[in-house]
């Protein structure tokens, strides 16, 4: 199935390759132009910025709450009729610590409020609030990608395995174009993209 877009593709491959060309040039527009430095850092409506600039290209839902029960798996993710009180609750969660911010991480994944995008959107979402808090931001490139995906598939039954991986990969060089890119490019890659580098758009 092919998700309806702006672009009028039907071919699910040539949208995927679409879809992450034109969100990673928006994903460096949210770095470059500093306009994640302007978001209330933690809170829904700061993700569901960061979602609708990177998909505003594409799809008419892009920023918007999901209105079907989506699942990946065997897991399914919040049912449709607690997601909006689900959201509540995420944003009432404190993120003074480390561990408080990926126990918020791992419920907004669970929650998965969007139609499609949501690990890309959360990922960035994440670092905004680390580094808010903590002036750290994940170094994706220290994450490996099976180790990460199977945490997180735990993370709602356990979480200590996930927090283990993010914190030895936290680094104080928040102002890092680089750091930067390297964590869009590898957010894709976890999703069976990366055709495009950032550095070459």
């Amino acid at each position: 199935m092919v998700l309806e877009n702006k672009l009028g593709i039907q071919d699910a491959s040539v949208l995927a390759r679409e879809e992450e060309r034109l969100s990673k040039k928006r994903a460096l527009e949210l770095f470059d132009n500093k306009i994640l430095d302007k978001l209330d850092a933690g809170t829904f409506k700061s993700l569901q910025e960061i979602h609708r600039y990177l998909f505003q290209d594409i799809y008419d839902f892009a920023g918007s709450i999901r209105t079907v029960n989506i699942s990946k798996g065997s897991f399914r993710f919040a049912p449709l009729m607690y997601l909006d009180i689900s959201l509540k609750n995420i944003d009432n969660m404190p993120q003074s610590n480390f561990d408080e911010i990926i126990e918020k991480y791992v419920e907004m994944n669970i929650a998965h409020p969007f139609r499609e995008g949501n690990g890309r959107s959360m990922r960035i979402w994440l670092d905004c609030i680390l580094k808010s808090s903590l002036s750290k931001v994940v170094d994706w490139s220290m994450v490996d990608k099976n180790d990460y995906l199977l945490a997180m598939e735990r993370s709602p039954v356990k979480d200590i395995e996930i927090k283990y991986i993010l914190k030895y990969a936290l680094t104080d060089d928040i102002s890092n174009r680089t750091v930067y890119i390297k964590g869009i490019d590898h957010s894709y890659y976890y999703e069976g993209y990366n055709t495009f580098k950032l550095e070459d758009l």
